[in-house]
């Protein structure tokens, strides 16, 4: 005899175990993982505050520095994390940031008439000096948009040819970076003039800069703009729960209905869009100059920073705060052995082994769980 429905034994549904971003803000705040982070930050900054002669890195134009320098690497972990949470990785980064850089700065020095040539150019033979607002807008733009475009690639052939992230990204890698010095003509590209563009990271508390009533540069408010709408999707939207779905386990995921190869194209353009955003701050930190072989080697630190911050490689886990945490970790390594006389060998070993160090704490936290 069948059992009827009353009879039938009810089976609660077991949840699934929210995600980091999902849990809530202080929670987040109080995780052994970020709190230890944090430890590690603030004992690096002390090391260097004590160490480095006469205190000066600790004097207000040296920490305006330090999250200047930190902007870019910070800007870029946005969308790695996203990417790295999605079981993805990027090595084509640092090269996408250099391709938005070049592309703006092209886009600033379009001459007026066709047939102007190089050496006959004066300052009224472009159009940025009739459109010096416009002109740095489409510049933006351009480099963005670019970048963004990149990101899409590098999803689309993840997905569409279902090679390894590390094999497509590593070609993609060299094919924008020669992109960028086809578009450069593989020398740097000097835009006419000055702009708000490349004012972008500009001091402000230190110096007589116009942007001194906004305390930080504008670039440093852009990233925390960035920042707080990324976490809000990887915290709160459908994207999000997606994102961190496909990285636990991509299988399980496709079962419960999550489009896998949708939400892994989306992710790899949105880090196409970060690295877009950071190129426009590499632009001015670097003087508003468009030199194509800018950027080398940023993707071994953006990477660095997202794991060094808790994110894994094995993916399902990342934080935006976290990957921040990473950034400054490193600018502040980076800063103080420069002021500390490091050669730059050292500076790379000691973000090395901060690295190792890192994500031997991730594999044994793992076990730690399933153990559990």
């Amino acid at each position: 005899m069948l059992p009827t429905p009353e009879s039938s034994p009810t089976v609660e549904p077991t949840r699934p175990k929210p995600s980091p971003e999902r849990s809530h803000g202080w929670q987040r705040m109080l995780d052994p993982r970020i709190l230890g982070r944090i430890l590690a930050l603030m004992l690096i900054f002390t090391f260097f505050a004590l160490t480095v002669r006469g205190g000066s890195f600790y004097q207000p134009r040296n920490l305006e520095s330090l999250l200047r320098q930190s902007a870019v690497y910070a800007t870029a972990a946005l969308g790695m994390t996203m990417i790295i949470i999605a079981g993805g990785i990027d090595l084509s980064i640092g090269s996408v940031i250099a391709l938005a850089v070049v592309v703006s700065a092209w886009v600033l020095n379009l001459p007026q008439g066709a047939s102007a040539g190089p050496a006959g150019r004066s300052q009224g033979d472009y159009w940025i000096q009739d459109w010096p607002v416009l002109l740095p807008c489409l510049a933006a733009l351009a480099g963005v948009g670019v970048a963004t475009l990149a990101g899409l690639m590098n999803g689309i052939l993840c997905v569409g040819l279902r090679i390894v992230p590390f094999v497509v990204t590593l070609g993609t890698m060299m094919i924008y970076r020669g992109l960028a010095k086809i578009i450069a003509q593989e020398r740097p590209i000097y835009p006419p003039g000055d702009s708000w563009l490349s004012r972008l990271m500009d001091p402000t508390l230190t110096s007589a800069s116009p942007h001194r009533w906004m305390l930080l540069p504008p670039g440093v408010w852009l990233l925390l703009f960035a920042a707080v709408l990324a976490a809000i999707m990887l915290r709160y939207t459908r994207l999000g729960r997606h994102i961190y779905a496909v990285g636990s386990n991509a299988e399980t995921a496709r079962l419960c209905g999550v489009g896998v190869g949708r939400t892994q194209i989306i992710v790899y353009t949105l880090g196409g869009l970060f690295g877009g955003l950071a190129g426009l701050m590499e632009f001015s930190w670097i003087g508003g100059v468009g030199i194509p072989t800018t950027a080398t080697g940023y993707e071994l630190s953006i990477i660095a920073a997202v794991v060094i911050g808790g994110g894994s490689l094995s993916g399902g886990e990342g934080s935006v705060l976290g990957s921040l945490i990473g950034a400054l970790i490193i600018t502040i390594l980076s800063m103080g052995g420069q002021q500390m006389g490091w050669p730059r060998p050292v500076q790379e070993m000691a973000i090395g082994a901060i690295l190792i160090a890192a994500v031997a704490l991730d594999y044994w936290q793992r076990r730690w769980r399933l153990k559990e």
